[in-house]
């Protein structure tokens, strides 16, 4: 079974022939190291599934600066999903942290499917969910957490151990909303106690 084919089996149970009814508007794209999938101010018209490769998402403040909020890697759904659903700019960017490969398909396609199939449409709620969840844990995160905290449910989550092994450090302060620095003395303090 194609992983992609598995993943929304996690969701909902397709049969063959609903699962073609996607696959047969599949490309495949790969990008280098630094490429972007989706720039801010472009408008998102599909959805990507990771072969391999690792990506980051950010938001760019108007000061330049870069605001990481999320990574991708290999099966993992990726895209601008808010430009997709409501056909606006994107307002963030995601780019290839390592060359990837990426199986693509319009958000067209998926949304004809969400209103003409039964099983499609659960994938769609259930995927919305699953991204609703996600969010809200995210947000309590940075607001209720302190940044060591934040970075111990980092170190002891076996779902994100792929960030503390692929990411690039500075990448993953940013993603915590704290310096390289800060990260730093946070690793320190937390080696020391184990000692």
């Amino acid at each position: 079974m194609h992983p992609l084919h598995q993943l929304i089996n996690s969701f909902c149970s397709l049969s063959e022939k609903e699962w073609q009814l996607l696959y047969q508007n599949t490309a495949t794209i790969t990008l280098r190291k630094g490429s972007n999938y989706i720039k801010e101010g472009q408008k998102e018209k599909r959805i990507g599934f990771i072969i391999n490769g690792a990506m980051r998402q950010y938001y760019t403040r108007q000061n330049a600066e870069e605001v990481t909020t999320y990574f991708y890697f290999e099966n993992n759904l990726v895209s601008s999903y808010i430009s997709c659903i409501t056909n606006t700019p994107s307002q963030l960017t995601i780019e290839a942290i390592e060359p990837a490969t990426i199986l693509v398909f319009p958000y067209a396609v998926l949304s004809r499917l969400f209103d003409e199939e039964k099983n499609w449409e659960r994938f769609g709620r259930k995927i919305a969910e699953y991204l609703a969840a996600g969010l809200e844990e995210r947000m309590v995160g940075l607001l209720m957490d302190k940044p060591e905290e934040r970075y111990l449910k980092l170190l002891n989550s076996s779902n994100k151990k792929k960030i503390l092994e692929r990411v690039p450090q500075q990448y993953i302060a940013n993603y915590l909303g704290i310096t390289p620095i800060s990260l730093s003395r946070i690793r320190k303090r937390i080696q020391k106690a184990k000692k």
